[in-house]
Protein backbone atom coordinates (compact mmCIF):
# COMPACT_ATOMS: atom_id res chain seq x y z
CA UNK A 1 0.00 0.00 0.00
CA UNK A 2 1.53 3.80 -0.81
CA UNK A 3 1.94 5.58 1.45
CA UNK A 4 -0.16 8.63 2.55
CA UNK A 5 1.78 11.99 1.91
CA UNK A 6 4.72 10.09 -0.27
CA UNK A 7 5.14 9.11 -3.54
CA UNK A 8 6.44 5.30 -2.28
CA UNK A 9 5.48 2.23 -1.43
CA UNK A 10 6.12 1.32 2.36
CA UNK A 11 7.13 -1.62 4.00
CA UNK A 12 4.91 -4.49 5.14
CA UNK A 13 4.87 -4.03 9.13
CA UNK A 14 4.87 -6.83 11.93
CA UNK A 15 2.56 -9.01 13.44
CA UNK A 16 1.58 -10.62 16.33
CA UNK A 17 1.93 -13.85 17.20
CA UNK A 18 -1.52 -15.97 16.72
CA UNK A 19 -2.78 -16.42 20.48
CA UNK A 20 -6.40 -17.21 21.34
CA UNK A 21 -5.70 -17.05 25.11
CA UNK A 22 -4.01 -15.66 28.02
CA UNK A 23 -0.59 -16.97 28.06
CA UNK A 24 -0.38 -19.41 31.42
CA UNK A 25 2.82 -17.02 32.39
CA UNK A 26 0.85 -14.06 33.39
CA UNK A 27 1.60 -13.43 37.08
CA UNK A 28 -1.67 -11.29 37.79
CA UNK A 29 -5.18 -12.19 37.23
CA UNK A 30 -8.30 -10.01 34.94
CA UNK A 31 -9.56 -8.42 38.08
CA UNK A 32 -6.03 -7.22 39.33
CA UNK A 33 -5.47 -6.03 35.56
CA UNK A 34 -8.45 -4.23 35.71
CA UNK A 35 -8.29 -2.26 38.40
CA UNK A 36 -4.40 -1.26 37.07
CA UNK A 37 -5.90 0.31 34.52
CA UNK A 38 -8.74 2.49 36.11
CA UNK A 39 -5.84 3.58 38.46
CA UNK A 40 -3.77 4.27 35.80
CA UNK A 41 -6.75 6.36 33.88
CA UNK A 42 -7.10 8.16 37.10
CA UNK A 43 -3.46 9.20 37.30
CA UNK A 44 -4.06 11.06 33.79
CA UNK A 45 -2.62 8.24 31.77
CA UNK A 46 -3.29 7.66 27.94
CA UNK A 47 -5.07 4.21 26.73
CA UNK A 48 -1.88 3.49 24.76
CA UNK A 49 0.45 4.50 27.73
CA UNK A 50 -1.25 1.89 30.30
CA UNK A 51 -0.63 -0.97 27.71
CA UNK A 52 2.91 -0.18 27.52
CA UNK A 53 3.20 -0.11 30.68
CA UNK A 54 1.05 -3.32 31.52
CA UNK A 55 2.95 -5.01 28.78
CA UNK A 56 6.73 -3.44 30.31
CA UNK A 57 6.26 -3.54 34.29
CA UNK A 58 3.24 -6.37 34.57
CA UNK A 59 3.71 -9.02 32.17
CA UNK A 60 1.11 -8.89 30.24
CA UNK A 61 1.23 -9.19 26.71
CA UNK A 62 -2.41 -8.29 25.64
CA UNK A 63 -4.95 -6.65 28.13
CA UNK A 64 -7.63 -8.01 25.43
CA UNK A 65 -6.92 -11.52 25.64
CA UNK A 66 -6.33 -11.21 29.49
CA UNK A 67 -9.95 -9.21 30.67
CA UNK A 68 -11.63 -10.25 27.68
CA UNK A 69 -12.09 -6.74 26.63
CA UNK A 70 -9.77 -3.51 25.45
CA UNK A 71 -7.88 -0.80 27.41
CA UNK A 72 -10.88 1.83 26.05
CA UNK A 73 -13.78 -1.01 26.78
CA UNK A 74 -12.37 -1.04 30.69
CA UNK A 75 -12.42 3.15 30.79
CA UNK A 76 -15.77 3.25 29.02
CA UNK A 77 -17.27 1.11 31.05
CA UNK A 78 -15.64 2.75 34.53
CA UNK A 79 -16.61 6.32 32.64
CA UNK A 80 -12.82 7.32 32.30
CA UNK A 81 -13.24 7.93 28.47
CA UNK A 82 -11.75 11.09 27.73
CA UNK A 83 -13.43 13.33 25.43
CA UNK A 84 -10.75 13.83 22.56
CA UNK A 85 -9.44 10.11 21.23
CA UNK A 86 -6.48 9.29 21.84
CA UNK A 87 -4.92 9.65 18.25
CA UNK A 88 -6.87 12.58 17.63
CA UNK A 89 -5.27 13.86 21.02
CA UNK A 90 -1.75 13.17 19.59
CA UNK A 91 -2.58 14.38 16.65
CA UNK A 92 -3.33 17.96 18.19
CA UNK A 93 -0.40 17.62 20.21
CA UNK A 94 2.26 17.46 17.30
CA UNK A 95 0.77 20.33 15.83
CA UNK A 96 0.85 22.76 18.87
CA UNK A 97 4.57 21.85 19.52
CA UNK A 98 5.11 22.56 15.69
CA UNK A 99 3.40 25.61 15.68
CA UNK A 100 5.54 26.98 18.37
CA UNK A 101 8.74 26.14 16.56
CA UNK A 102 7.20 27.63 13.71
CA UNK A 103 7.13 30.80 15.68
CA UNK A 104 10.38 31.12 16.39
CA UNK A 105 11.67 30.04 12.97
CA UNK A 106 9.30 31.58 10.43
CA UNK A 107 11.08 30.44 7.42
CA UNK A 108 11.24 26.76 8.04
CA UNK A 109 8.79 25.74 5.04
CA UNK A 110 9.60 22.23 5.82
CA UNK A 111 7.77 22.65 8.75
CA UNK A 112 5.16 24.61 7.52
CA UNK A 113 4.33 21.98 5.55
CA UNK A 114 4.26 19.40 7.99
CA UNK A 115 1.74 21.29 9.97
CA UNK A 116 -0.68 21.30 6.74
CA UNK A 117 -0.02 17.36 7.00
CA UNK A 118 -1.42 16.80 10.37
CA UNK A 119 -3.92 18.98 10.24
CA UNK A 120 -5.14 17.75 7.05
CA UNK A 121 -4.79 14.20 9.12
CA UNK A 122 -6.96 15.45 11.76
CA UNK A 123 -9.55 16.79 9.39
CA UNK A 124 -10.11 13.41 8.15
CA UNK A 125 -9.82 11.85 11.77
CA UNK A 126 -12.61 14.30 12.98
CA UNK A 127 -14.79 12.98 10.01
CA UNK A 128 -14.43 9.76 10.85
CA UNK A 129 -14.95 9.94 14.37
CA UNK A 130 -18.23 12.46 13.93
CA UNK A 131 -19.57 9.87 11.73
CA UNK A 132 -19.04 7.12 14.50
CA UNK A 133 -20.71 9.04 17.23
CA UNK A 134 -17.51 9.54 18.49
CA UNK A 135 -17.14 12.73 18.50
CA UNK A 136 -20.77 15.00 18.62
CA UNK A 137 -21.75 16.36 15.25
CA UNK A 138 -21.25 20.05 16.32
CA UNK A 139 -17.39 19.76 17.29
CA UNK A 140 -14.74 21.48 14.99
CA UNK A 141 -11.04 21.23 15.15
CA UNK A 142 -8.83 24.90 15.21
CA UNK A 143 -5.31 25.38 15.70
CA UNK A 144 -6.15 28.64 18.07
CA UNK A 145 -8.32 26.24 20.52
CA UNK A 146 -6.23 23.17 19.68
CA UNK A 147 -4.62 24.02 23.08
CA UNK A 148 -7.33 24.56 25.07
CA UNK A 149 -8.91 21.18 24.09
CA UNK A 150 -5.88 18.86 24.38
CA UNK A 151 -5.07 18.25 28.50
Amino acid sequence: MARMHARRRGKSGSHRPQMTENPSWVPIDKDEIESLVVKMSKDGWTSSRIGLVLRDQHAVPDVKLATGRTVAQILRENGLQPTIPDDLAALMRKVINLNTHLNENRNDLANKRNVQLVESKIRRLVKYYKREGVLPADWTYSASTAELQVE
